[in-house]
């Protein structure tokens, strides 16, 4: 018998079912009964998640009592209205998000700490009234919960999960000289052929989220084959970064009917507008204050997407907030975001789903 075609046989066998999971695999029920809306749930891979989204434990909390800090120290332009002992815990919790272990507050602040000579000061100050922005304004996604610098940075100085505007394929894949980051270090539309780079299009700028065309034939559909393709290629990276299927948000009966989706489209829907305010109202603005070798290959600044805060599950750090110990990033409430189109949370026959 010749065995050498056995053999192959075996190892393709073998490396085809080494990408997939080997079961028992959970299936929970989120929809109705009979709609087929269930999320799969590999217990193995859910206790690598849960082990990179532990909370840290809070500083002691300060006083309100006592001078004020901007009464105190110099310079301080953002966290003004809080009193020394408070200014002091935020800055010392930013060293353990933020700061290099090796480097702490001296990561943003020279010997005179009111100096905005180093750019990470400067950034960091943008970054406190982004999240302050975050947990006033957009409480129509991120709740109650709210954010903190940990949400994104994880002890890490760069979030681990950023992306680029894409060059070309063939210079995403490298490095240019002396630039340390890539295009993306977020999904890449779960290895499919679908186009890697959908962010530019629905995270930076505001292009029409639709498959679905306004018109019939053949008057002929609105939305192109390739558009389509880019619409896909956006949800396959949401679906990846929240570790969630399709039917999390939606029907697959329709994806475009809204009275047959969950809550949790809603609350993407609110996501995807947050990304967008977030990368052209505080990151963008940025570009100048960055040194060459933080910027991308096309010379712009890091930019956020869903997988930036979630990291893989459906709700940053399985929703535990970090908020609560530190309010004193919450800030003070301001307009809120603007709510969702309610003419397109009709029917599926309208067969348009708002942007």
């Amino acid at each position: 018998m010749n065995r050498v075609p056995l053999y192959i046989a075996g190892v393709t066998v073998a490396a085809i079912l080494g990408g997939c999971e080997h079961p028992p695999i959970e299936s929970v029920q989120d929809g109705f009964r009979g709609t087929g809306m269930d999320q799969m749930i590999n217990p193995r891979s859910d206790a690598v998640r849960a082990a990179k989204n532990v909370v840290p434990e809070p500083l002691p909390a300060a006083s309100a009592d006592g001078p004020l800090a901007s009464a105190v120290y110099q310079n301080v332009q953002v966290l003004n209205d809080l009193s020394v002992g408070q200014f002091t815990r935020v800055m010392l919790a930013m060293s353990q998000w933020v700061a290099p272990a090796d480097q702490s507050c001296n990561y943003c602040h020279g010997g005179n700490m009111a100096s905005d000579d180093k750019y990470q000061k400067v950034v960091a100050r943008r970054m406190l009234q982004m999240v302050r922005h975050l947990n006033t304004d957009w409480k129509s996604h991120v709740g109650t919960t709210g954010v903190t610098c940990y949400t994104c940075h994880r002890g890490n100085a760069v979030p681990q999960y950023v992306w680029f505007e894409n060059p070309g394929e063939s210079k995403a894949r490298g490095l240019a000289a002396g630039n340390d980051n890539y295009f993306s270090s977020v999904g890449t539309a779960g290895s499919t052929s679908l186009p890697y780079d959908p962010y530019t299009s629905y995270l930076l700028g505001d292009s029409k989220i639709r498959v679905i065309g306004d018109s019939a034939l053949p008057a002929g559909p609105s939305v192109s084959l390739q558009r389509t393709e880019l619409t896909y290629s956006l949800m396959v990276n949401i679906s990846t970064a929240l570790g969630v299927n399709c039917d999390y948000c939606h029907n697959t009966r329709s994806f475009a009917a809204w009275d047959a989706g969950t809550p949790q489209r809603v609350t993407a829907y609110y996501g995807i507008r947050m990304a967008r305010d977030l990368n052209n109202d505080y990151l963008k603005p940025l570009t100048p204050v960055f040194p060459e070798h933080r910027l991308g290959l096309k010379g712009d600044v890091a930019k956020v997407s869903c997988q930036t805060c979630h990291q893989g599950v459906f709700k940053p750090l399985y929703g535990e907030s970090m908020l609560k110990d530190y309010p004193e990033l919450a800030g003070k409430p301001a307009t809120p975001p603007e709510a969702p189109p309610v003419a397109s949370l009709g029917p599926a026959t309208q067969g348009a789903a708002p942007n």
